[in-house]
């Protein structure tokens, strides 16, 4: 499905500008936190991208 891939990837690069501006932050606690939580939507992208699709299964 080319749309649960492009939302994936939309995640993935939200996050790695969130990423981005958290490592900015980062001496800052609020920098740590929002760090977090942009590398969370990097691996949630991810992990999303491989996720099982039930369109996939083969009928036998």
């Amino acid at each position: 499905m080319v749309y649960v891939m492009t939302a994936s990837w939309v995640v993935v690069v939200l996050g790695i500008i969130v990423c981005s501006l958290g490592w900015y932050l980062t001496p800052n606690a609020w920098g740590y936190g929002i760090l977090g939580f942009g590398l969370a939507h990097i691996v949630l992208g991810i992990v999303d991208m491989f996720r099982f699709s039930p369109d996939h299964v083969e009928q036998s």
